[in-house]
């Protein structure tokens, strides 16, 4: 739930509405949303952050590559409508979002290192294109006895080979546009639509900088009360095959250096569920972060149950899958809240308590460059506490110099934090500070 705020008229009790089940105040409410403030960072004087865009992404679109197991709605003239339904063939297409009204790229960049913008640059998904569809999964239900033996293969669906071909092509085509060949992936949470999700994966790529592939993984997250969330829940697990799947096809792609995930609310649920079962799939073959070549992995307002997340991830040590993971943690997370009372007062990962760790502890995570527990300590943060990680340019500029920068955590290293009273990590609504300055890039370990 991370798009109401900046909803025009959206009323501010939409989450207590979604999970109580309370009839919706939906009258007067538009469908606008309009791009996320410019981070922090990039406001600095005398800085170009977006001097090196490749110049096929210099335009006030921006194409994404989507992959989706969410079954189609309706077709329309701008391509197919995804709904929240389930379907066993996932797909992969681009989904084009527009940044403005006929903007042009000098005038974008200005808007987008600038704290204060002449005027709210509505953003818009304008077309979608579905390139390839994978097999059904499974290909057939049921398997004869000698199948089931092993005597004989398994029954194959053609159209998984093909389209597995035809998204290395795609992503080939895509990287030879940029110098930087990694791909970022956006996995969204509940109550989000397959354009929500599209939306908030085209700013962020923007502010990412544009370079690589930029990828919205989209699953069918239920939208409304208590029920949509149960169906959510259930979704999680549904699309977790899927999108390990999705992991290994970018991995297979020989022009992809790294892959970079960043996902929000119950969205990462499914990602930390999928790198953990590849975890444990392939780890007895070496070494798991080079086989999926995972770079950065960023768990935005986790919606997973604490106990749980330690006794499935903690235990195994899912964290050495990736070079380096970054938690983003909110006390004042409402919708986490909300979610803890809906399964019996049970605490989120997004929203634990430091003081679980002793001072030990707390000393190696402030000196690990591959794990990271950051406190985002700050006033504005978008619909009921939820959706900092954009809503707030202070915490999107430390999601910048993470995910784009490879900056280690420390004021040594060019990102510097407070010092929680608890020991971790602290954004505050200044961050980086007035002292920052863009050389800190360069001249960072």
């Amino acid at each position: 739930m991370d798009r109401s705020e900046r909803r025009s008229g959206a009323p501010k009790t939409r989450l207590l509405v979604a999970l109580l089940a309370v009839p919706a105040l939906a009258a007067g409410c538009s469908s606008k949303t309009f791009l996320m403030p410019t981070p922090n960072v990039y406001t600095a004087e005398g800085w170009e952050p977006f001097a090196d865009v490749p110049e096929a992404h210099q335009t006030s679109d921006v194409p994404l590559l989507y992959v989706t197991d969410r079954a189609v709605e309706r077709e329309r003239d701008s391509g197919p409508e995804y709904g929240t339904e389930r379907s066993r063939r996932a797909v992969f297409g681009e989904a084009v979002v527009s940044i403005g009204d006929d903007l042009t790229w000098e005038d974008l960049v200005k808007a987008s290192t600038t704290s204060k913008r002449d005027s709210r640059l509505e953003i818009d998904l304008v077309s979608t294109r579905e390139i390839a569809r994978f097999g059904k999964t499974p290909p057939t239900l049921i398997l004869t006895d000698r199948q089931m033996a092993g005597t004989d293969a398994p029954p194959v669906d053609p159209a998984q080979a093909q389209a597995e071909g035809r998204f290395r092509e795609e992503m080939s085509r895509r990287l030879a546009a940029s110098d930087r060949k990694d791909v970022f992936v956006y996995v969204h949470g509940f109550a989000n639509t397959f354009e929500d999700a599209a939306l908030t994966a085209a700013e962020l790529w923007h502010f990412l900088g544009r370079s690589g592939v930029g990828v919205c993984y989209t699953w069918p997250a239920g939208v409304g009360g208590v029920r949509a969330y149960e169906y959510t829940i259930a979704s999680t697990q549904f699309t977790i095959y899927h999108f390990k799947r999705t992991l290994r096809l970018i991995a297979s792609c020989p022009e992809v250096e790294r892959v970079n995930i960043l996902a929000h609310s119950r969205g990462t649920a499914v990602v930390t569920d999928a790198i953990r079962e590849l975890h444990l799939e392939l780890r007895s073959q070496g070494s798991t972060q080079e086989q999926l070549k995972l770079g950065t992995v960023i768990l935005a307002a986790a919606d997973i149950d604490l106990d749980v997340a330690i006794a499935r991830n903690a235990t195994e040590r899912v964290g050495r899958a990736a070079q380096r993971s970054a938690l983003y943690l909110s006390d004042e997370d409402k919708a986490l809240g909300f979610s803890g009372w809906l399964f019996g007062g049970r605490t989120r990962l997004g929203a634990l308590d430091p003081t679980m760790f002793d001072r030990s502890e707390i000393d190696v995570l402030r000196h690990s460059r591959r794990l990271q527990l950051i406190d985002a300590r700050v006033k504005k943060r978008g619909a009921f506490g939820h959706a900092y990680f954009h809503a707030n340019p202070a915490v999107s500029s430390d999601i910048v110099l993470l995910m784009r920068y490879d900056l280690g955590p420390g004021e040594e290293n060019g990102r510097p934090f407070r010092i929680t009273d608890t020991g971790l990590w602290e954004i505050w609504d200044g961050y980086p500070g007035e002292d920052w300055t863009p050389d800190r890039i360069v001249d960072s370990p």
